[in-house]
């Protein structure tokens, strides 16, 4: 029969359906990637670039300025960014009093590739004619605004501070003396509000503060040093002929492109500084995993583009000439926080084909559509239940289920506009009950691994790989070794896998951190012998025999209690977050003590039934304050320790309930939802005095 090609681009099936499992078999026995060296520490490179890595995509196109005309020349009429229009604000109120603003959103305008293009010369020629342009710092949201300055410093060689939108005053004043910008792009709602008392604090050299979006701004409110302007002035000034014409100096592939502040959940924010090279070479070993990449495709732009995930993303679907329509995590679906109740999400309107999320985002839809089955009948959930295993079940064989799609995950697939067909999860682990519920609810999920200092390359699964807990094969750019960590009990010649610290070398690896050179914080990027670059990334890994990664602890993670047991806090976290009844939670350690307490963010509703169920009534701050509650919950997380097999001294044997959800804003997570242990700790620390008293 004739083989035809199916959606996913690596799957091939006859007319009946009957070939997928056994060329599905045959690609999960592939060798994915393979060690050069011989050695079980590696280094391990992706079989099609075992001979040379990877350092562009398209010939002769090495630098992102070159990179983005290239796309303009081939897709210059199609569309390119895309914003919805906010036609205007209501106030709702909700069941319990408060009053949340709903946003009334219209279609998605678009701006063609050519359209961009010239936005994007006129916005570069009106930051030049401002005067002289050192370094221009951006602190917005994502929208298409970012993307056009973006590429307006790509183009005109000035270097990019990217800082995020939601890092709080003391780390945002911190970037903007540290990096000496002269100018600062951010939007007028940033301005009036955290940028307020910010620029008062900053001592750099700061003179030009640009905004986006609508609304007047009072001069008065800011420091006098400062010219304020809109970005519309400063387009209309740079399309000026006397402007326009003037010439300048166009970037090389070892300039600097990009210095990335990371969220700092370790401490102060560090400036990661990436050559264009660093950046072309991360999107040439991006761009070859995702199959199928093109015009036909839209991406919907959600995470901060300070994110190293976002930014690489977006600027790849815009190299292959992808439709990037503008939303937030406030607007993303039908029943984000700012959708007003009827109205359509971001989702249902742009019906993207390609989706990047971090765990907690999947976690959060997971949850979402569990939450709704919960309320079904008992016949309306078993079968769901029959639907959703059987196609776990061809879905571990490396089959799909028409059939299943049709009658079970149609309607759970409009959450995300239903026409979604590859997911990349990235930013942070992300647990195997999610992933597969993804796979099954919804499409293939690749799960990445990467870092700020390595571009966001590493590595990234196969959308053809069902398996879950990997992270996939090196990129073509990048190849992997494995540095024995003794004390934590990982060597290369551990069985069944070779363990160790991952190293990732490449020419995707970044130039060290800004200003740090005398401070010894560079000790973690070095040069070998061959002239490659090479970063520890502290986290450990194993190596499977077809050569993909699997992350299996983290330095900074490893905690020793009293009696001498080594404690992985991220393993904990992870097994312990499969419970509906934990939104998030953090573990927390001290080496004096022999047990383990931990920070709990409940799910509202799964916690408010637990309370009913023992006779406790309340409002959500009095039960998550109530001693019994406490109890109650620390016996659902050791009836999960034990179905996780986690070990006895694994479990913790005290709890803090939060009434208050770790968002970005609170300065608890990441914008990554990372948890950032030091403030959470500070943040708590009346609580772990309390749980650390006597047992």
């Amino acid at each position: 029969p004739r083989l035809k090609e199916e959606t996913h681009p690596l799957l091939f099936v006859d007319s009946y359906g009957n070939m997928l499992v056994c060329v599905q078999v045959m690609l999960s026995q592939c060798e994915r990637a393979r060690s050069i060296s011989g050695r079980p520490e590696g280094p391990y490179r992706a079989v099609e670039s075992a001979d040379a890595l990877i350092t562009q995509d398209f010939e002769g196109v090495d630098t992102l300025d070159k990179l983005f005309v290239h796309a303009v020349k081939r897709f210059s009429k199609a569309p390119c960014l895309g914003t919805r229009e906010v036609l205007s604000e209501e106030e709702e109120k909700q069941p319990n009093g408060k009053i949340f603003k709903k946003l009334v959103l219209g279609d998605y305008s678009w701006m063609t590739y050519e359209e961009v293009n010239q936005a994007v010369e006129s916005f570069g020629s009106g930051l030049a004619a401002l005067g002289q342009c050192n370094t221009i710092a951006i602190f917005c949201e994502t929208r298409a605004e970012w993307m056009i300055t973006a590429q307006a410093c790509f183009r005109r060689n000035f270097p990019l501070v990217t800082l995020y939108a939601t890092l709080g005053e003391d780390a945002v004043a911190y970037g903007l003396n540290q990096c000496g910008a002269t100018h600062l792009i951010t939007s007028t709602e940033l301005l009036r509000t955290k940028l307020k008392n910010v620029l008062s604090a900053v001592q750099s050299g700061l003179q030009h503060v640009i905004y986006a979006g609508s609304g007047e701004v009072c001069n008065a409110d800011y420091p006098q040093s400062l010219d304020m302007h809109s970005m519309q002035e400063v387009m209309e000034l740079g399309a000026k002929p006397e402007n326009l014409s003037k010439e300048y100096e166009k970037p090389t592939a070892s300039d600097l492109a990009v210095v990335m502040y990371t969220s700092g959940s370790t401490g102060k924010p560090k400036g990661v500084k990436m050559q264009h090279s660093n950046l072309i070479a991360g999107m040439a070993g991006q761009c070859q995993r995702i199959p199928g990449l093109g015009s036909q495709d839209t991406y919907i732009a959600y995470l901060p583009l300070a994110h190293v995930l976002e930014l690489t993303a977006e600027i790849s679907c815009v190299s292959y000439g992808c439709r990037l329509g503008y939303s937030s995590p406030h607007t993303l679906t039908d029943q984000s926080s700012k959708i007003k109740i009827g109205a359509k999400g971001d989702c249902s309107v742009l019906k993207p084909t390609l989706i990047a999320a971090v765990p907690e985002i999947m976690d959060r839809i997971c949850k979402n559509v569990n939450g709704k089955l919960r309320e079904m009948s008992v016949v309306q959930r078993t079968l769901f239940k029959v639907g959703y295993n059987y196609k776990l079940q061809k879905v571990s064989q490396g089959a799909d289920s028409a059939v299943c799609n049709m009658l079970f995950f149609k309607r759970v697939n409009l959450l995300l506009g239903g026409c979604v067909r590859l997911m990349l999860s990235g930013g942070a682990p992300l647990s195997a009950s999610t992933q597969r519920f993804m796979n099954v609810c919804f499409c293939p999920v690749a799960v990445g691994y990467g870092l700020t200092e390595t571009c966001g390359a590493g590595t990234i699964s196969e959308f053809s790989d069902y398996s879950t807990g990997r992270v996939g094969a090196p990129l073509i750019c990048s190849e992997i070794k494995l540095r024995d960590w003794p004390e934590g009990g990982y060597t290369s010649q551990d069985k069944p896998h070779p363990r160790g610290e991952i190293l990732i070398g490449g020419p995707n690896v970044a130039m060290g951190y800004f200003g740090s050179e005398a401070e010894g914080e560079n000790d973690n990027f070095w040069v070998d012998e061959a002239g490659q670059r090479w970063f520890c990334t502290g986290d450990v890994g194993q190596v499977h025999p077809d050569g993909c990664l699997q992350i299996v602890d983290r330095k900074k993670d490893l905690v020793k209690l009293q009696a001498g047991e080594y404690v992985s806090l991220g393993k904990v976290e992870s097994a312990l977050k499969n419970s509906p009844l934990i939104d998030n939670i953090c573990v927390y350690a001290s080496s004096d003590q022999n047990y383990l307490i931990s920070f709990v963010v409940p799910n509202q509703k799964q916690m408010t039934e637990l309370a009913k169920k023992n006779g406790i009534e309340g409002e959500w701050e009095e039960l998550c304050n109530h001693t019994k509650m406490e109890e109650e919950v620390v016996k659902v997380i050791k009836e999960i320790a034990v179905t996780s097999k986690l070990e006895r001294f694994e479990v913790p044997q005290k709890i803090c309930l939060s009434s208050e959800a770790w968002t970005p804003e609170t300065g608890l997570v990441t914008d990554a939802f990372k948890l950032k242990r030091k403030e959470l700790k500070n943040h708590y620390i009346k609580d772990i005095e309390r749980l650390y008293g006597a047992i």
